[in-house]
């Protein structure tokens, strides 16, 4: 029998036909109707299918009893069966109960409806078993048990009387399979109960089934029956009915054969039948209910359990691997039909249930047999070294599941899961059988370097490497038994797990070779430099252990910065002096400095002595001075000189050298020097060797020599003050130092103690190295930086050797202390110590002012600047920077007159006619004019005050009274004049005022002048009113009345309305507004509209743009509509674009579409675009217009005439098409009635289809009809009387029907009525929609109106220019139409050429597709195969070479990195410092070729700029060379325009003179000659003079431009400080001529006013022109201004001759009058008289002045044009240079090649060694396999 597919024979024949032995019909007392009902029912009523299974079931007995015996259980297909049966059969004894009636003694028992005997109740006595003769009362429960003896229903088991609670139980001896259980009570089936079962013998209880009549009462939480799973435990009431009576049935089977089981083999399936025990607990006994009305014992003696039989199917649990049993131990061996529970085994196994492999078949893990497989236990393979095995589970699942059996106990020195393999230290003979007992022989290795203690290879194998009986080594170990210590480890031991120890030999500091160390003590051998006993140290004195040739690398240590020659090891760094630095000491620290050898030196004029007599000098700007200190002391014979020595560096022998000048050539001399110490000197001390003779030392001074070096040495120690006395004994001029002298002396510089420095160790220490430093010192002659003042950089050889020998003489380096004021930084000089001083300052330091300079202090020092012609000297006080002036100087420098005069150096007093008392010391102009004067020489009065207040007149400054003076509130003039006519004061009103004392405001200003504090101010009006309009704007308010160019405001500061612009620009223009596109509430008037008053932009209607509102917005149209421009609302996808025409709006369509947005069809064309368009089928004839509705396609009708083409007269008409005539007039009353009525049908008749169609039931009517069906059925089920269980169950499927239908039809209404939310919905939008056509109705008729209105317009209007423009467009428009369509129609074209590009690139990619997925595939392996071969590589050799350390070096160890090595930042480290391979050389060379380059740049940039300034310096000499030319051609032009004026002005006055000494001049004519000459004057006015002087400042700066271009220029070139001390020089003879000029000018000023005395114009002039620069061009112009003058008085002089003549004609006439003219021609003689000094005294002087100044000005000039032509030869000197440079960057250049030649051929030579290393790394690879395959 199969259950969907799975077989189940497994599980015994019980499952393929149950026999249900409770329905065997055996004898049994008389049925009772309650008998009479089904045995599984229970129900009341027999059904028919249970009669019908009852009478197949007794057939089929019958046949199989007559049919011959069935094959018995087998093993037929892997699996074995054994037979079924009752388990209950011979184990009565293991039946139990826990209550039993009649076990202690009679009990009595009655029966309930007991009605065909007359007795009811009966004893029961249980006491000894049941004998149908002898106890046939006994009750116990092996009375259950089937058996087949007559009269079965005699003997039942029965509980006690009421008690609901009681067990039976059953025990067996061993496992069983257990397939149903069947009850037959004899009473009442318990109202509750449930059965148990246990597969561990009792220890745990797992429940199958509940039973029961209300399973929620007895048994809550139970899920209730039918079960849906197999193994679901459910609680089922259908076996818990009271009825029947007597023999009711329980039966319950394991495994329902309505349940579908997937798997009848899975475990779960097999402890779901597995029993060891079943237990059925009784819970509830089944009542009347009069139990509880009647608490008496007789009523409890009728409720009681009573059971007729018990059958427990099952067979015994073999999984499968046995088809029989035998009796179980214990068990009765002979019973009959006895279910034995002892399983005889197959398949290799053993146990009681078979569930154990045998011994030696563990193979295979054991499992139950299944249907077309036994799963035997196979037997171990141990090859015969051992007879027992066991399982390993995961052996098995490591083998796939192929073997999992582990042979125990292994012999004969074998071991392994199969014994196939050898014990440790034993290995399999390769040529004996594996199950030989001599298989396996012992390993021959020495235990000391072997692996695991001697242990060998246990076999062959190629693939693991394994060669049989070969040791296996120690990682450190060598040799065929592992006998000694790999090369580079040590100390073969058995303790140490590697075998040997490494050596403990630092790489870079052991000689290369085969082995570093000694392989027994593990010493390293060292190389040259190194030492310790891992090589890992340099010797004493080395330092930077690498991969060099000796290991380390000399320390080298600065042997006077260096405290010792040690260094640190690992960096090399000495141990410094003080303040020195650099890894050897060698450097001094910043803000440090070693001290010259000439340091201890002592100023002569900072010595104690006699009176000195100290001679300073000054420095030449650009020399280098040959002196120290401020200058010399100048010293006599027998004078001595005090030197103190306060404390020297080092306790040693000192070089006396003695510095001086000598006074008169080949001078000699003799000096004494005497050392005068403290005390006398210790004996221990250093100096303790010295005699009192030897401080005093002689020394002869040899002729042309500027400095003496004592002969002996003077020994000083540090810490004790000294006194040095210098004396000079003699001196004389001659060579020969017999010959008297009494000379000027000698000049006495200074006093220098140079150390004996060859007697320091670092020269006398007797090694090679202090020889060779002392014969580098004696050769470069390194001593004689301490002999001359002047310093240069020392030698390249003498430069470490002057450090090391200061830092030794003064421990270290020095500090600079830079004074913070003097100096430019803080640091210095590092040879020397000198500061960076500021401009003026001196010293070592920058603490003292040079000479010449005074005032130290912040900025420096300050020059002198004595002046050389009124001071003694150049020099002057330090502090306060007096210089020492001569008689009659005065000032700082000297440079001045005293307070009152002016002139220097020829000082005269101030003339400032009694108002001031000092004068500008150069011009004599007089400072601080009083008493309101004003002019050079308080000549005239100020502003606001008038008079003359010259001595000669005596006159005072008197205030304007305009209307009130100077300094009061009332004061509105800026100067006043007395009128010399009518005297009146006449006041010169300032702006804004006017009236003859400016009393009033002026026409365009506003205020009350008249009252205190009033004043006129300017009318704000934005300069829109005429100033000259008395009535433009209120003369008291301000504000403005008569507003000009159309502006308006109190101000008049806004445009008028209908204007635009900016009112303060009188730029406000009239508004240009469009009327159609401007607002119409904004225009007035149709010609003025009014706009932004700024900007001018019309107020446009909505979509209008332009700032006259004369264009429509992009994308919009109908400018004409009066309320804005409409949008085009072209169609997205059908117009071109989304712009349309500005007039009709007619969007440009794509071809096929039409309409004014292109969403309809074409012209003549209706229908739907997006689906057909059809040409409009009209009748011409009849038509109104061409084009039919184009949704319809309708033709548009004339009036009368109807029908779809327009080709029937319409109704209302008669006539023949086309003559239509209209009916008569009723037609229409009664036309209108019948179509009402028509209409109104027709809604009627709509209405009654819908009625109709839907109604009011609807879809609806057949389900409540079948709702209506189901209900009357109810009904009548529910009204019967006697209801069935029939009955019940259909009322129960109607109900449920019913709830169903009810739910799917309120499901279908709930969706009906979110439809009708939804049509509803449609419904509010569709009318929302209709008001907006109806909407678009009106303003389409209200389009239309005013299309009708701009029809007119346009008709009263000029439209041809429109209609031009539209026809033009139209042209444009179909121009472009036919090349598009050209473009994408025509062949070839773009779209096709473009069609075609791209088959035809499709098809090469199709082609190519195959090719490239080839290719790529061969890629991909290939690429594989490349990665394969770059995880073989090694590195190490590749390290060793590229980054100069052993590959197998670790990153921590190694100072040059390597493959996978990195820094702290986490960048690849490779290459360093103190490696040799090639990527330190690459790096490099790298690096130097960088540098290269960067110099190259840096030169190629220097010489650019070199180029440009030669270039711009040739330009600036050029034009300063023009400019001295025109000056020199301009100055002597000038000079003689002077001379002519001059003569002719001299000629003049001779004139006049001679007219004036004729006796016949009458009074008149000398009158008119006296007033022709006083009205000469100059031809210029002030404003034309200060135009005048104005421009020659103007000259002036452009001539201090050339100058300052100059001084670019000089900058520029090496020569800079000699020609800007020549630009000084020059700025001197500047100053000087500008005095000179002063001079001249003011010599010009008495010829003018010679000229005429009453010209005011001509005090003006001077007083404006006293402060502008006097200069050469300045000289130049005022030259030009009095030759302008002369020629107009000599012109004047030629009219006056004319005169003279007339004027003789009348002297005889006039002789007369001689006498009474005589007081007025002496008076005029005297005028003359005085002119004519003037001429010939100061201004004769004054022009020769001018003349002189003139040639030296030329003479300037030609000295500019020389120096012009030596910058310019200057510059060729720099354009050689650069050229020089430009070569040399040419040569730098060829380098910078030759050096990537070199790195190019470095590169190819790595390669090659890359090369080198493949090939190997190939042989070391073929080494390994010969190796590997060797015997």
């Amino acid at each position: 029998m199969t259950l969907r597919g799975k077989d189940y024979r497994l599980l015994g024949p019980e499952l393929e036909i149950p026999k249900i032995r409770s329905l065997s019909f055996a004898p049994a007392m008389p049925p009772t109707s309650m008998e009479l009902t089904s045995r599984e029912g229970g129900r009341g009523q027999p059904l028919p299918w249970e009669l019908r299974l009852g009478l197949l079931l007794s057939v089929l007995a019958a046949t199989l009893a007559q049919a011959p015996a069935p094959d018995v259980p087998g093993c037929s297909r892997g699996s074995c069966y054994p037979a079924t049966g009752d388990l209950l059969v011979g184990r009565a004894d293991r039946l139990t109960a826990s209550s039993t009636c009649g076990l202690n003694g009679p009990q009595p028992y009655c029966i309930v409806s007991h009605l065909q005997d007359e007795k009811k109740c009966f004893l029961c006595d249980s006491r000894r078993p049941f004998s149908a003769r002898d106890n046939p009362h006994s009750h116990r429960i092996q009375n259950v048990v089937t058996s087949f003896a007559p009269q079965r229903r005699a003997a039942w088991w029965q509980s006690e009387n009421g008690i609901p609670a009681v067990t039976i139980q059953l025990d067996l001896e061993a496992e069983f399979h257990f397939t149903h259980l069947i009850m037959t009570f004899k009473t009442f089936r318990p109202a509750a109960m449930l059965v148990e079962r246990s597969a561990d013998f009792g220890r745990t209880w797992h429940v199958y089934r509940y039973f029961s009549y209300d399973c929620g009462a007895d048994f809550p939480g139970v899920p209730l029956a039918p079960p849906r799973h197999w193994d679901d435990v459910v609680c089922e009431s259908r076996y818990s009915e009271i009825e029947p009576s007597t023999e009711g049935e329980v039966i319950y089977r394991v495994l329902d054969p309505a349940i579908p089981i997937p798997d009848p083999y899975s475990s779960q399936i097999q402890n779901l039948l597995k029993i060891t025990n079943l237990r059925v607990n009784l819970t509830r006994l089944h009542t009347l209910g009069d139990n509880l009305l009647d608490p008496r014992r007789e009523i409890r003696e009728k409720y009681y359990y009573a059971l007729y039989e018990l059958v427990v199917r099952g067979n015994c649990f073999c999984y499968g691997h046995a088809s029989e049993c035998a009796p179980a131990p214990g068990a009765p061996a002979h019973a009959e039909g006895m279910v034995h529970g002892a399983c005889i085994c197959k398949h290799n196994t053993r146990g009681l249930n078979c569930e154990q492999c045998q011994d030696f078949y563990h193979d295979l893990p054991w499992h139950p047999a299944e249907d077309g497989h036994s799963h035997a236990c196979r037997k171990c393979e141990c090859h015969g070294h051992t007879h027992s095995c066991h399982f390993d589970m995961a052996v098995y699942l490591a083998s796939g599941n192929v073997s999992g059996g582990v042979c125990d106990g292994c012999q004969h020195n074998t071991a392994g899961r199969h014994c196939e393999l050898c014990r440790p230290f034993f290995y399999r003979d390769p040529t004996k059988d594996l199950r030989d007992p001599a298989v396996c022989r012992s390993c021959d290795c020495d235990p000391m370097g072997s692996q695991d203690g001697g242990r060998c290879d246990s076999h062959d194998d190629p693939a693991l490497g394994l060669v049989s009986g070969q040791c296996r080594c120690k990682e450190h170990v060598v040799g065929t038994r592992c006998q000694q210590c790999h090369d580079g480890f040590f100390g073969l031991s058995i303790s140490d797990p590697l075998g040997c120890r490494r050596c403990q030999c630092n790489a870079r500091g052991t000689v290369p070779g085969s082995t570093p160390c000694d392989p027994n003590s593990g010493s390293c051998y060292c190389k040259r430099l190194v030492t310790g006993h891992g090589c890992d140290r340099c010797l004493p004195g080395h330092w930077g252990l690498s991969h060099d040739l000796l290991g380390c690398r000399p320390c080298d240590c600065d042997v006077g910065g260096a405290l010792d020659p040690q260094c640190d090891e690992a960096t090399g760094q000495c141990h410094c002096r003080q303040h020195m630095v650099g890894r050897r000491c060698e450097q001094v620290q910043p803000g440090y400095f070693r001290p010259f050898l000439d340091y201890l030196i002592w100023e002569a004029e900072d010595t104690r002595g006699q009176v000195l007599d100290v001679v300073e000098r000054l420095v030449t700007p650009g020399e280098t001075p040959s002196w120290t200190g401020s200058g010399f002391v100048r010293l006599q014979e027998g004078q001595t000189l005090e030197f103190l020595v306060a404390s020297v560096p080092k306790a040693m022998d000192y070089d006396l050298l003695l510095r001086l000048e000598p006074q008169v050539p080949e001078q000699w001399a003799e000096l004494e020097l005497t050392v005068q110490r403290p005390g006398p000197v210790p004996a221990h001390s250093l100096c303790g060797h010295l005699v009192p003779k030897d401080d005093r030392i002689q020394g002869t001074l040899q002729p042309h020599a500027r400095y003496m070096m004592f002969p002996n040495p003077v020994c000083l120690e540090p810490g004790i003050s000294y006194k040095l006395h210098l004396k000079l004994v003699r001196t004389g001029g001659s060579a020969q130092p017999e010959t008297p002298y009494s000379g000027p002396g000698l000049l006495i510089d200074s006093l220098v103690l140079l150390p004996r420095v060859l007697v320091l160790e670092m020269f006398s220490g007797g090694d090679a190295a202090a020889l060779e430093r002392r014969a580098t010192f004696e050769r470069y002659q390194c001593h004689e930086e301490g002999l001359v003042p002047s310093k240069t950089s020392p030698s390249e050889a003498c430069a470490p050797l002057l450090i090391s020998l200061s830092t030794l003489i003064y421990n270290g380096a020095l500090p600079c202390q830079c004074n913070p004021q003097g100096s430019l930084s803080s640091e210095c000089n590092p040879h020397g110590g000198q500061c960076l001083c500021k401009p003026g300052v001196v010293g070592r330091r920058c603490d003292l002012c040079a000479p010449g300079y005074y005032g130290f202090g912040p900025t420096g020092c300050q020059a002198c600047q004595c002046s050389h012609e009124g001071a003694l000297s150049s020099l002057c006080e330090k502090t306060s920077g007096q210089c020492p002036c001569r008689t009659g100087a005065f000032g700082l420098r000297c440079d001045r007159c005293q307070r009152g005069q002016w002139g220097f150096p020829s000082c005269r007093p101030c003339v400032c006619n009694g108002h001031a008392d000092e004068c500008n010391t150069h011009t004599g102009a007089c400072l601080g004019c009083r008493d309101h004067t004003g002019g050079e020489h308080c000549e005239r009065c100020i502003a606001g005050f008038h008079g003359d207040p010259r001595l000669p007149y005596g006159g005072q400054c008197r205030p304007c009274p305009c209307p009130e003076g100077p300094g009061s509130q009332r004061h509105f003039a800026t100067s006043c004049h007395r009128d010399e006519y009518s005297q009146q004061i006449v006041c010169h009103c300032r702006t804004g005022y006017t009236g003859l004392r400016c009393e009033a405001c002026a026409p365009g200003h506003f205020g009350d002048p008249s009252r205190p504090g009033g004043r006129c101010q300017l009318c704000e009006c934005s300069g829109n009113i005429d100033p000259m309009d008395p009535d433009a704007c209120d003369p008291h308010t301000g504000q403005c009345l008569r507003c000009l160019h159309h502006t308006e405001g109190p101000h008049c500061a806004h445009c008028k309305p209908g204007f635009h612009g900016q009112a303060a620009r009188q730029s406000c223009h009239r508004c240009t507004c469009n009327l159609l596109g401007t607002d119409p509430q904004q225009c007035p008037s149709p010609d003025q509209c009014h706009c932004d008053p700024s900007s001018g932009q019309c107020p446009c209607l909505p979509n209008v743009q332009g700032p006259s509102c004369d264009r429509c917005a992009p994308n919009f149209w109908n400018l004409t509509s009066g309320h804005g421009c409409q949008p085009c609302a072209c169609h997205p996808s059908r117009a071109r674009g989304p712009t349309c025409n500005e007039f009709t709006g007619q969007c440009h369509c794509r071809a096929g579409f039409g309409g004014r947005t292109c969403s309809e069809c074409q012209e003549l064309h209706w229908g739907d675009p997006g689906l057909q368009c059809r040409a409009c089928d009209c009748d011409s004839r009849g038509i109104d217009t061409p084009q039919c509705h184009r949704s319809t396609g309708h033709c548009s009708c004339r009036p009368g005439v109807s029908g779809v083409r327009c080709d029937q007269c319409a109704r209302g008409f008669s006539g023949i098409f086309p003559a239509c005539h209209p009916c008569h007039a009723c037609f229409g009353d009664w036309d209108r009635v019948v179509q009402d009525l028509a209409a109104h049908t027709r809604r009627l008749e709509q209405r009654a289809q819908e009625l109709q169609q839907t109604g009011v039931l609807g879809a609806f009517e057949s389900s409540f009809w079948h709702m209506q069906e189901k209900l009357r059925i109810v009904q009548g089920i529910v009204g019967a009387r006697n209801t069935s269980a029939t009955s019940t169950a259909q009322l129960v499927e109607a109900t449920e029907a019913l709830r169903r239908e009810i739910g799917e039809a309120t499901e279908h209404l709930t969706q009906l009525e979110e439809e009708l939310t939804d049509v509803q919905d449609e419904n509010f939008n569709a009318n929302h929609a209709l008001s907006g056509l109806e909407r678009d109705r009106l303003a389409l008729n209200l389009t239309l109106r005013q299309l009708d209105q701009h029809l007119d317009l346009l008709k009263h209007s000029n439209f041809l220019g429109a209609y031009d423009s539209i026809r033009h467009s139209h042209s444009q428009s179909a121009e472009a139409e036919r090349r598009a369509n050209t473009s994408a129609l025509a062949v070839p074209s773009p779209v096709s050429n473009s069609a075609s590009a791209r088959h035809r690139t499709e098809a090469l990619m199709d082609a190519q597709k195959e090719d490239f997925n080839s290719k790529h595939m061969a890629n991909q392996q290939a690429l594989g195969k490349l990665s394969a071969h770059t995880h073989t590589l090694s590195l190490t050799d590749i390290n060793e070479l590229v980054c100069g350390a052993p590959g197998d070096a670790p990153c921590a160890t190694s100072p040059c990195g390597g493959a996978g090595c990195r820094d702290e930042d986490g960048k690849p480290r490779c290459g360093g410092l103190s490696c040799n391979g090639a990527a330190a050389t690459a790096d490099l060379a790298l690096g130097r070729a960088r540098h290269t380059q960067a110099e190259l740049q840096r030169a190629l940039v220097e010489g650019g700029s070199i180029l440009s300034r030669v270039a711009e310096t040739r330009r600036q000499a050029s034009e300063a060379h023009q400019r001295a030319q025109a000056a020199l051609d301009k100055a002597n032009a000038s000079r003689g325009q002077v001379e002519q004026a001059n003569q002719e002005l001299r000629e003049l006055i001779q004139s006049v003179k001679d007219f004036l000494n004729q006796e016949g001049a009458d009074p008149d004519s000398i009158e008119m000659v006296a007033t022709r000459v006083l009205e000469l004057s100059i031809p210029a006015s002030a404003e034309q003079i200060q135009y005048l002087a104005g421009a020659i400042a103007e000259r002036v700066r452009s001539l201090a431009d050339v100058d300052a271009i100059l001084a670019r220029t000089v900058g520029d070139v090496r020569r800079a400080e000699q020609l800007l001390q020549d630009a000084r020089r020059a700025r001197s003879r500047a100053e000087d001529e500008k005095q000179k000029a002063e001079i001249v000018q003011a010599a010009l000023e008495e010829a003018q006013r010679a000229q005429g005395v009453a010209q005011g114009a001509i005090r003006g002039a001077v007083a404006d022109t006293r402060d502008t620069e006097q200069t050469l061009y300045r000289v130049q112009e005022r030259m030009a201004g009095a030759e302008q003058a002369l020629s107009s008085a000599g012109e004047r002089a030629r009219q006056l001759d004319a005169l003279l003549e007339a004027l003789r004609l009348k002297w005889a006439g006039n002789s007369l009058a001689a006498s009474t003219a005589e007081e007025t021609a002496g008076s005029a003689q005297g005028r003359a008289q005085e002119a004519e000094q003037l001429l010939r005294g100061p201004l004769g002087d004054q022009y020769q002045t001018v003349k002189a100044l003139a040639e030296r000005k030329a003479q300037g000039v030609l000295a500019a044009q020389a120096r012009a032509e030596q910058l310019r030869d200057e510059a060729r000197d720099l354009l050689q240079a650069a050229q020089d440079k430009l070569q040399r960057l040419q040569e730098l250049e060829g380098t910078y090649e030759e050096n990537e030649r070199a790195l190019e051929s470095k590169a190819a030579q790595l390669d090659g060694l890359e090369a080198r290393m493949r090939s190997v790394l190939q042989a070391i690879n073929l080494q390994v396999q010969i190796y590997n395959t060797c015997q």
